[in-house]
Order: structure tokens, then C-alpha cells, then sequence
């Protein structure tokens, strides 16, 4: 009488679980449903994107932009022949520069603090990072222009204006900073200071060659979404921009009177950039991913 050899099972060889319900037809309609209402999502975040990036390349023969009557590069050709609008555009991007960098500045600071140090009041001041975010932005510009107006803002200009714009951008970006910086701060290892003081490194060594390296990941990213969120505002601005004309506020008084195809050819070079800088941020992180898993 022979007797059947058969294999053993590896240990830790995954074991297929037989599943009665739902059976195979039915769970293969659920993904294909799966599929479908998601791809339904994703045409219902990028579509108005797609229409902007089409309208960039139509030419138009109205004042508004808003009918399809024909194919052009001429806007891609000429697109700052609107000087307004370039004008605000330009105010734009300097406003949002110098929000990002003082807000870099003060979130990084204070996001060192809250994940360094233990003090009292700390959970105070983490909750009051989180008010801006979820305080409704009408809230946030209509109380800043009450204080602007009052005088009641210290160092605030005499007139509402670019600065008063750049005083209101850097509150609510420096609540953005602080809680990406504290994100990438939490899982920080911080014995590796304490064997840099060890090994005869100062203070200001040890910031400069251990923990800012490290800090730098969150501080970009908090930089770009400071930056994205800065140059898109309208509500707050609004309310504080005074004379001052935005590139949000351009084109939302342009709807009024005109819809010049340059501002689609604006917008299309924004989302360019930020897809060019996000895909270079992904690009050079899964490099470096690679090369530390290859060590």
C-alpha cells in the first residue's frame, strides 16, 4: 500500500480564505460599481481644470469666454497682452512670497517648540493653531478689516493695502507651517542632538547640521501649500486689500465686463507649475527611497 506524498505548507505561506458571501459574481459587480463611482469623482474634481486648460487654447470672439469658437495658440502666444491682469498677478505671487517666507519662518518656530519642549499652555496653543483653519474665512477678513479700521492691529498700516493683505496671509498660513512641520517633527529621534552635543557640537551646530536637515521635507511642503493658498485667496483679501488688486480679486471683477482667454492661459501656467513641482518632489523622493533601500 503506497501513501500519498504530498508538500508540506510553508509556516508563513498565506492561507486563501473560502469566502461563501458574497460570491464571486457579486463582488465583481461591486468593484466594477467601485470603479465606476470613482471614476465619477475624479470627473467631478477635474473637470472644471479641464475646461480651464481648453479655454486657454480657445479663439474666442466674444468678451466672455465661454463658448468654443475654434483652436488657437494665439493666447499661449500673447499671454500677458492683458496688463491688468498681469499687474495683479504680479502683486499676487509678491504677496505670497513674502506670507510663505514670514510664515516659514514663525510655524517652523513654533512647531519646534510644541514637539521639542514640554510647557505649560502647550495644549493651549495647539488648539489655537487649529481656530484659523476651521474658522470660517469671512469670520477671519471681516474681523481683520474691523481691527485694520479701528487701528487696533499694533504695527498694522494707516490704510488698508498690500500690507494689510501680507498681515492677514501670514495668520492663517502660519497655522498650515505649524502643523506640517509639527507632523514631520513627531517622529523625530531626538537622541540624535543629544550625540551631536556628545560628540563636542554646539548648540547652533547641532540646530544647523541635525535638526534643520531634517526639518526641511516639512517645511517645504508647508512652504507650497502656504504659497498655493496665499496666491488663491479671495475672501480674506477681499476684505483687506483696500485699493489693491489681486489676481483672484482681477478675475472675479473681470466676470463683470469681460473674460479675457489670458486669464485661462495664467491659470494653466499656475496648474503647470504645480504639477512640475509636485512631480519633482514625488521623482526625488522615490529616488532617494531607492538609494537608502539599496544601501
Amino acid at each position: 500500500m503506497s501513501a500519498a506524498i504530498t508538500s508540506p505548507t510553508p509556516a508563513n505561506a498565506p492561507v486563501e480564505v473560502q469566502r461563501s458571501f458574497p460570491p464571486p459574481w457579486l463582488r465583481r459587480i461591486g468593484s466594477s460599481l467601485l470603479s465606476f463611482y470613482a471614476g465619477l469623482g475624479l470627473l467631478y474634481l477635474f473637470a472644471p481644470i479641464a475646461v480651464i486648460v481648453a479655454f486657454s487654447f480657445n479663439d474666442e470672439t466674444s468678451n466672455y469666454n465661454i463658448e468654443w469658437d475654434g483652436f488657437t495658440f494665439d493666447n499661449w502666444a500673447h499671454p500677458f497682452a492683458e496688463q491688468g491682469l498681469v499687474d495683479a498677478f504680479v502683486l499676487s505671487l509678491e504677496i505670497a512670497a513674502i506670507a510663505t517666507a514670514a510664515a516659514v519662518v514663525l510655524g517652523g518656530l513654533v512647531a519646534l517648540a510644541l514637539t521639542r519642549y514640554r510647557f505649560k499652555g502647550g495644549a493651549i496653543v495647539n488648539l489655537l493653531l487649529v481656530l484659523p483653519l476651521t474658522t470660517p474665512e469671512i469670520v477671519l477678513g471681516s474681523s481683520l478689516a474691523s481691527l485694520f479700521l479701528a487701528q487696533a492691529y499694533p504695527f498694522a498700516p494707516q490704510q488698508r493695502g498690500f500690507g494689510t493683505v501680507v498681515i492677514a496671509h501670514v495668520m492663517f498660513c502660519v497655522s498650515f507651517v505649524a502643523l506640517c512641520v509639527k507632523a514631520r517633527l513627531r517622529g523625530f529621534d531626538w537622541t540624535l542632538e543629544d550625540a551631536a552635543m556628545d560628540l563636542g557640537a554646539g548648540p547652533v551646530r547641532v540646530f544647523t547640521k541635525v535638526t534643520f536637515p531634517l526639518m526641511i521635507p516639512g517645511i517645504m511642503a508647508a512652504a507650497l501649500l502656504s504659497f498655493a493658498l496665499s496666491l488663491d485667496d479671495f475672501i480674506i483679501t477681499l476684505f483687506n486689500a483696500g485699493n489693491e488688486v489681486t489676481f483672484p480679486l482681477y478675475i472675479y471683477g473681470s466676470t463683470l465686463r469681460a473674460v479675457p482667454p489670458q486669464i485661462q492661459v495664467l491659470s494653466s501656467m499656475v496648474l503647470l507649475a504645480s504639477v512640475f513641482i509636485l512631480g519633482s518632489a514625488t521623482f526625488v523622493g522615490r529616488r532617494r527611497e531607492r538609494a537608502a533601500t539599496a544601501r
